[in-house]
């Protein structure tokens, strides 16, 4: 007779098959993951409970990791906690002062004001001083702290103050943190930013590492013990209410979580849990929505499949319900056609209206743009971009880095057997009568070099670069990376009614002097058109226009004009300032000196090079920031200039 031993099934699965090198690495890693996906669809317990796989053996805080949420019960207070692990070296010398300073902004009090950030002891935390005592640090810790009921608690600040002393307790050792309370979303939340450190006591000085499963698991457990104890338990009611507001809505909520871990192959049976009725009928009110959504199909009435891509759908859903909530709130009931692609066509240009975090843990910003083709788009900015830089009513220019750029096709134009020569170039140029072939070489020039910096082309010699076959490819993969698909160019830091009557050379002169052909007789580009007229009046009063009838005839070198009257009087401000010498930079004129500040006018944004007797003011680009207080120079030739940014021969 056979014993039970002999009848048990076991599983016996065999090695992913695929040969050797990254691909059957690569085949073999999604085989785990499919696997661990089961896994947590089967209800799988965090690391540390019973049953589950054994607890991490590293880091601070995996006791209470096991430990913590033993006591909640499913009428604990909810609390969402977002965290990110930052090396510092990575994120670049201003990602610290940038997130410090954004958390810190404008506006996300109760009473729209400036944030306040405060600590452990004190309701007014000094963040220079903060960023200055972890500048030796590794990595650091940004934690989104959100409360469902936060808005019920009388001192937010002190739930706060008393979650990270339970932090303290947990990880065994002092914690140095600031912390900012926003009340400008729907639901109260709290920026907490902690520094890599261990603290006063046992392992003073060391890197402060945490448990992976403390971040995953154990901050949240004790933020929900302390939201409960400071609340109260959620009733009977309270989670009902909250259920059946998430059956109608058009992204992923809880309902939709809890019916893809009963799942099995994207088909989910309601029979499994037939004790708990009004959850079933929630969960059965839900599914019939999904359906009228098409993202789910009835197969009787106990079964339902899934659409493949229901959580992936779900998500954006909620994402454009963000995006259209974010767009009104930001236009206030003006009239516009809203844009959300998230790749541009054709570069869009104009004012700031709104600018925030859409990604608040990995400061990834956004900005919605009132564009003067009548239309509002929203723009999901690249991963590092300074929302400081990008002020509101602002004027940017927004294009895609799909495609080839016209001077990477320029530059294939000019290779011969695998190198550019800018001599070549400059010659065809000549030849063919360009007003200024100097500036165009130019141009190519900085190209060619910031490809250099990122090992796209190499320099064999001044004015000698060898480019590879597949330069085109090549330098769109370096753009689309760098930029993250879009650039965003600052045309001006002043809103168009400030141009009016500003004295350099504005934006809207360069509408003037250009083509308005293109401004829409709708929305912006009808204020757009109507700001153009008062400019003109103005400039009619400075004697640099005359009114010929309907028509409008500006002076001569208008722009260049206004930009030297403009830098003029800048440089009387700082020579007053810094005893100085001004020295205006002539067209084909050298500028050498140290790179001290810059200077934003409403001609655009200015480098002062100091040469110790003297100083220049030189229009400016990103490249020269990170040459600050370092001896440059620079060679104007028109509205262009070219930097040298090595070093320089006395």
């Amino acid at each position: 007779m056979a014993s039970r031993e002999d009848d048990r099934f076991r599983v016996r699965p065999g090695a992913p098959k695929g040969g050797d090198g990254a691909g059957s690495g690569q085949r073999a890693q999604r085989f785990v993951s499919q696997v661990l996906k089961q896994v947590s669809k089967s209800g799988a317990k965090a690391s540390g409970a019973h049953g589950a796989r054994p607890a991490s053996t590293f880091g601070r805080g995996r006791v209470a990791a096991g430990r913590g949420g033993q006591t909640l019960a499913v009428t604990a207070r909810r609390v969402v906690i977002k965290s990110r692990y930052v090396v510092l070296k990575k994120a670049g010398v201003n990602s610290v002062s940038a997130h410090l300073r954004y958390i810190e902004r404008d506006g996300v009090t109760r009473d729209a004001e400036k944030g306040q950030a405060y600590g452990p002891e004190t309701d007014v935390a000094d963040l220079k001083a903060f960023e200055e005592r972890g500048k030796g640090d590794r990595h650091q810790f940004r934690l989104i702290v959100s409360v469902e009921d936060a808005g019920e608690l009388e001192d937010l600040r002190g739930y706060t103050r008393e979650f990270m002393q339970r932090m303290t307790t947990d990880l065994e050792t002092r914690l140095d943190w600031v912390a900012v309370d926003h009340w400008d979303t729907d639901n109260p939340h709290t920026h907490v930013v902690l520094r890599g450190r261990t603290g006063e006591d046992r392992g003073k000085g060391q890197d402060l590492v945490i448990a992976p499963d403390y971040m995953a698991h154990g901050m949240r457990m004790r933020a929900s013990e302390l939201a409960t104890e400071w609340l109260g338990p959620r009733t009977e009611l309270e989670i009902r209410q909250g259920l059946l507001r998430e059956v109608e809505q058009e992204r992923l909520t809880s309902l939709d979580r809890a019916l893809l871990r009963q799942s099995i192959v994207d088909i989910v049976d309601l029979t499994q849990h037939p004790t708990d009725r009004q959850r079933q009928t929630l969960l059965r009110a839900r599914l019939q929505r999904l359906e009228a959504m098409e993202l789910a199909e009835r197969i009787d009435a106990n079964h339902w499949r899934f659409s493949p891509n229901m959580e992936q759908t779900l998500t954006a859903m909620g994402e454009r319900g963000d995006i259209l909530r974010t767009m009104h709130k930001a236009l206030r009931g003006q009239q516009r056609e809203l844009v959300l692609e998230m790749e541009l066509a054709t570069p869009v240009i104009g004012r700031i209206a709104a600018k925030g975090l859409a990604d608040e843990l990995h400061d990834r910003g956004y900005l919605v743009v009132d564009g003067i083709d009548g239309r509002a788009h929203y723009v999901r900015l690249p991963v590092g971009t300074d929302l400081a830089d990008l002020p509101m009513g602002g004027i940017v220019e927004v294009k895609s880095t799909g495609g080839a750029r016209v001077v990477d096709r320029n530059i294939v134009g000019i290779v011969r057997e695998g190198l550019y020569r800018s001599t070549d170039q400059l010659a065809q140029l000549r030849k063919k009568g360009t007003p200024d072939p100097q500036t165009a070489v130019d141009v190519h020039v900085r190209r060619l070099e910031a490809l250099r910096r990122s090992g796209v082309v190499e320099r064999v010699a001044d004015g000698v670069w060898r480019v590879p076959s597949d330069f085109l490819s090549l330098a769109q993969a370096h753009d689309v990376q760098k930029a993250a698909g879009v650039v965003v160019e600052l045309r001006s830091h002043l809103s168009i009614e400030q141009q009016v009557r500003a004295q350099g050379a504005t934006w809207l002169d360069h509408q003037m002097v250009g083509d308005t052909r293109e401004l829409s007789p709708l929305g912006f580009g009808a204020q757009v058109r109507s700001a153009v007229q008062d400019r003109a009046d103005f400039l009619v009063e400075q004697r640099l226009a005359e009114r010929r009838g309907p028509r409008v005839v500006l002076a001569r070198n208008l722009l260049s004009t206004l930009r030297d009257r403009e830098l003029a009087e800048a440089g009387k401000v700082i020579q007053r300032q810094t005893g100085l010498i001004h020295r205006p930079l002539r067209e084909g004129e050298r500028a050498i000196g140290m790179y001290r500040r810059s200077v934003q006018l409403a001609s655009g944004r200015f480098a002062m090079l100091d040469d110790g007797m003297g100083f220049s003011l030189v229009p400016w680009r990103p490249v020269v920031e990170r040459c600050l207080g370092k001896q440059i120079s620079a060679i104007l030739r028109g509205a262009s200039v070219t930097w040298n940014l090595g070093r320089q021969r006395g």
